[in-house]
């Protein structure tokens, strides 16, 4: 009768300690023991619009968001169409803003990210300060970036329902890992 074969303890530690070193979701034993009670940051949805792109800003802009505790779970620059926007922003399409907020929106590239931190809604609004600049805290994004109530450098998530609409809007979730 064959014995299974058994490691001498000094490999079976040393094997123990690089499965524990795997992240979380490779690790299906640390995960079914840890992965349930581990609380998951929250994730938000922003957009560099174009008018700080055009001006140069993007970098300036990450900058801030990775001084606050952001981790970016995934970013695309593009330009996307008014019919996008259109879509993206339809809740405000009986506001007399819409067609020159579509507009703009669909005037250059801008940066779409999938934010994530504990409180992150919250706090990135915070980040940003109020949506018109005259308004905005000192040190806010849009009091250091902004040039106008319309173009106001960046746009954030107002509460959970509305992050993961505008997340799903423009990032499948393989993108999302």
């Amino acid at each position: 009768m064959d014995r299974p074969r058994t490691l001498d303890p000094r490999r079976e530690r040393a094997f123990q300690n690089r499965v524990e070193s795997l992240p979380l979701q490779w690790n299906t034993e640390r995960f079914l023991r840890e992965g349930a009670t581990r609380k998951v940051p929250e994730r938000t949805f922003s957009i560099i619009k174009p008018d700080a792109v055009a001006d140069g800003l993007a970098g300036a802009i990450l900058a801030e968001l990775d001084k606050a505790g952001f981790r970016i779970v995934s970013i695309r620059r593009e330009s996307i169409t008014k019919h996008e926007a259109e879509g993206f922003y339809a809740v405000h399409s009986s506001k007399p803003f819409f067609s020159g907020l579509t507009d703009f929106m669909s005037s250059g590239p801008l940066f779409l990210m999938v934010l994530e931190k504990d409180n992150a809604i919250a706090d990135l609004r915070k980040l940003m300060g109020a949506t018109n600049p005259a308004n905005a805290e000192e040190g806010t994004i849009r009091k250091k970036f902004a040039r106008s109530l319309g173009e106001n450098a960046i746009h954030g998530s107002d509460a959970p329902e509305t992050a993961a609409f505008e997340i799903a809007y423009w990032f499948a979730g393989y993108e999302l890992i």
